[in-house]
């Protein structure tokens, strides 16, 4: 089982898992198109980072509490993303907005998610692709109980 799931391997997504994976995390990762996933794993798999080929095989492989980040573009596919996850995760389970969105939305996320008993947090992540990969500036504001359970991975 994996500690950690992210979603969307673009060039942050991607070099922050290999982040997580180099300190040792179990991450999986997950991008909505298979062909992205299948060559970002047979370029950097290994027993820490591995890939999900559906949402659902995605989330069913992460340990409880699930902790998801989310490393798409920041608006509707944001939104688009969590409204899809909804539905696969159970209560406590963790919602991980990586992608610098827009206050306002940030909110309205945090009360979407509320309502459903799932944590959240809003995450800004700076310094571009080397400093995902090395060492990024993340800025966390959300839920406390999920800050913990992330702070070790973070």
């Amino acid at each position: 089982m994996a500690q950690v799931g992210l979603i969307g391997l673009g060039v942050m997504g991607g070099a922050l898992a290999r982040n997580i994976a180099k300190h040792e995390f179990r991450i999986v990762v997950y991008n909505r198109t298979t062909e992205k996933t299948q060559a970002y794993i047979h370029t950097y798999g290994n027993e820490y980072l591995s890939g999900a080929p559906s949402l659902k095989a995605f989330v069913a492989s992460l340990e409880r509490p699930r902790k998801v980040i989310i490393m798409v573009d920041a608006g509707p596919p944001v939104t688009t993303v969590i409204q899809q996850l909804i539905p696969l995760l159970e209560t406590g389970d963790i919602v991980i907005d990586c992608g610098n969105s827009n206050y306002h939305d940030t909110n309205e996320r945090s009360l979407t998610l509320s309502k459903e008993k799932l944590l959240f947090l809003g995450v800004g992540v700076s310094v571009g692709e080397e400093g995902a990969l090395n060492g990024p500036s993340i800025m966390v504001g959300g839920d406390e109980p999920a800050w913990k359970k992330m702070k070790p991975i973070f």
